[in-house]
């Protein structure tokens, strides 16, 4: 619970934990954009570690992280396969369109948040010059909007073997990719080892305020240090956020199957509330979406206008779906609560 709300809408309303609080105070920082900030240095180098790269790069947010990973892996003109439901395509206003001339080609998501290879390769342009030029394909990993479905180090490895084929480059949104390695019960760096590059985020489910990485070959990383400098990226005394990004990577990795079991938890106790719709069997990690009946006589807006009545929040998530995120600051008496609080608001289908 925070502030007395039990907030699910997301893992990114997490407060930083007292521990954070004190290694902020107690940073040591420099001139990042100097490369001289020894907090800075010290998270990126553990990033890296964690990831199997040669190298990684604090960034101020995933958008940004993932914008400045495709402006270096892609001129303009060039073309990324993404997924329809990726965050990159969805989220993210546009970025990489708008400020690298980028040009997505989206093909279908399937409910386990993976793309079918062949819908890759017949995605893959020819070398015609009336076509954009293929360069990357684009993963996510937990998806989002696939119920926090965690993609496999065996489904890496296929897409690596086709992007080889044809000489792309493989990128992962890895926002929640510890998520995944911990429900999948590998290290993240088996998810990432078949990426040329990955992200992932410091402030979701690892409860830290602000940050994001970039991991990859040292080169790589080298080039997107520039671009990160031309879209306002360069941060000066940012080992001040970078100290609560170690002790993200120090004391939060492993408790996130916490968040995974009250998800379940969560989505169980759904399922047994009539007018609710849920496939609770797909829950994998910390992310539940379920439906509203379309037979439940509330509009969209009274639903969560009752939910905050009893002080908890979820999130719209389209027409008669909300999602809900398990984070450091529930548990399992604040599941209960809005376990309660959910059939409280929905009236007596009988």
């Amino acid at each position: 619970m925070l502030n007395g709300w039990i907030d699910l809408r997301s893992d990114t309303v997490t407060h930083p934990t007292p521990a954070m609080r004190e290694a902020m105070a107690r940073a040591e920082v420099g001139d990042d954009v100097f490369g001289e900030d020894p907090t800075v240095r010290r998270l990126e180098e553990a990033a890296a570690g964690r990831m199997g790269k040669e190298a990684a790069l604090f960034m101020a947010s995933g958008t940004m992280a993932n914008l400045v990973s495709l402006l270096t892996h892609c001129g303009r003109g060039d073309e990324v396969i993404v997924g329809d439901l990726a965050h990159t395509f969805l989220s993210e206003v546009g970025g990489m369109a708008a400020l690298g001339g980028i040009h997505p080609r989206p093909i279908p998501n399937q409910p386990d948040g993976t793309l079918r290879l062949e819908d890759i390769e017949a995605a893959i342009r020819s070398e015609d010059i009336h076509h954009p030029r293929t360069r990357l394909i684009a993963l996510e990993n937990t998806h989002n909007r696939c119920m926090g479905a965690a993609l496999p180090p065996e489904y890496m490895a296929r897409v690596r073997a086709l992007a080889d084929r044809y000489g792309l480059k493989v990128h992962v949104d890895g926002a929640r990719i510890f998520n995944a390695a911990v429900a999948l019960g590998v290290p993240a760096a088996a998810l990432a080892r078949d990426a040329d590059t990955v992200t992932f985020c410091l402030s979701k489910g690892l409860c830290a305020s602000v940050g994001s990485l970039i991991c990859g070959p040292a080169d790589f990383i080298r080039e997107a240090r520039r671009v990160r400098k031309m879209v306002g990226g360069g941060m000066r005394q940012a080992g001040v956020l970078a100290a609560a990004g170690l002790v993200a990577l120090e004391t939060m990795v492993d408790r996130l199957a916490e968040d995974h079991r009250r998800a379940r938890r969560l989505a169980e106790g759904l399922a047994e509330i009539p007018g609710i719709r849920i496939e609770a069997h797909r829950v994998q990690t910390n992310i539940v979406i379920f439906e509203l009946d379309p037979r439940v006589p509330l509009t969209d807006e009274a639903f969560l206008q009752a939910l905050e009545a009893q002080r908890v929040k979820i999130l719209r998530w389209g027409p008669r779906r909300f999602r809900a995120v398990t984070h450091y600051w529930i548990d399992d008496t604040d599941i209960d609560r809005a376990l309660r609080a959910i059939a409280t608001a929905i009236p007596n289908m009988r």
